[in-house]
């Protein structure tokens, strides 16, 4: 595969080409959070983000919340897990400056498949009986078309999810723009399934990673990445499983300064000072 240099950015550029509004595909905390970007974004700050969680969503979200960046999430989940409620969503939410979309992590997964395969919807059962279709108007319900004749069928038809760009951290790229996941397969789902792949790495190789058999499964191939930014450690404080483990400190002093309005202010006044080098 041939070089793709003009791929490569800085985490301020790969940030200034999100739009304001744009509907952003983002994975869990576990997973690779671009938080150097996410940083950028709050300082900037971008407005009326769609947030697509991939299929939860923790930390990163709730910062860009607080700091008015978003206008709707779409997930299954919004919580920081061990260190409790997401603050600032759970805030947003009782004021009604955020819109809601509630998902299950595989109705996610399935509307992200109907993109990645250029169809128009994807099918689904286990949603039928759950009060997800009175508060999701566009998740249909029909007869499964290919029962036998007579035969009582229902199933759940969900919209094909086309986010404009997936957000990710990953350990490594290589200057080919190949960007190496692991078993992180919800990542590739992103990658296929969004107009673009915006991708921040700890770390660019030389090497060639589709060429390397014990990587090249992992490998989500250039042909889907749009930019990459080196970012050491740009997964902190959430963490890259495998790589470096969450700061539980700097997760818990979020925690609990989020939890009002002035301690959000404080906490992201302190944190773009010390996460960005000057614009």
């Amino acid at each position: 595969m041939t070089a793709q240099s003009s791929i490569m950015t800085t985490t301020a550029q790969l940030a200034a080409r999100i739009p304001n509004g744009a509907k952003i595909a983002v994975p869990p905390d576990y997973s690779g959070c671009a938080m150097t970007v996410v940083a950028h974004l709050m300082r900037r700050p971008v407005r009326d983000l769609h947030v697509v969680a991939v299929p939860q969503a923790g930390f990163q979200v709730d910062q860009l919340i607080g700091a008015g960046c978003v206008a709707r999430v779409e997930a299954a989940a919004v919580t920081l897990g061990e260190f409790g409620l997401a603050p600032r969503f759970t805030a947003a939410l009782k004021a009604g400056t955020i819109e809601i979309l509630d998902a299950t992590c595989p109705a996610l997964q399935a509307g992200l498949q109907a993109s990645e395969k250029g169809i128009p919807f994807m099918p689904l059962r286990g949603i039928i009986g759950s009060d997800l279709l009175r508060v999701r108007p566009d998740w249909k319900v029909i007869n499964n078309p290919i029962a036998e004749d007579g035969q009582h069928d229902p199933i759940v038809v969900l919209p094909a999810i086309r986010p404009d760009i997936a957000l990710f951290h990953a350990a490594k790229a290589d200057r080919a723009g190949n960007v190496w996941i692991g078993v992180r397969r919800e990542l590739m789902l992103m990658a296929h399934a969004s107009k673009q792949a915006f991708v921040t790495v700890d770390e660019i190789v030389d090497d060639n990673l589709l060429h390397d058999p014990a990587l090249a499964a992992g490998t989500i191939p250039a042909l889907y990445i749009h930019a990459i930014a080196l970012a050491p450690n740009g997964a902190a404080p959430v963490g890259l499983a495998g790589h470096y483990a969450p700061d539980r400190k700097a997760l818990k002093a979020y925690a609990d300064a989020a939890k009002t309005d002035e301690g959000f202010t404080k906490w992201q006044r302190h944190m773009l000072a010390i996460a960005l080098e000057p614009a």
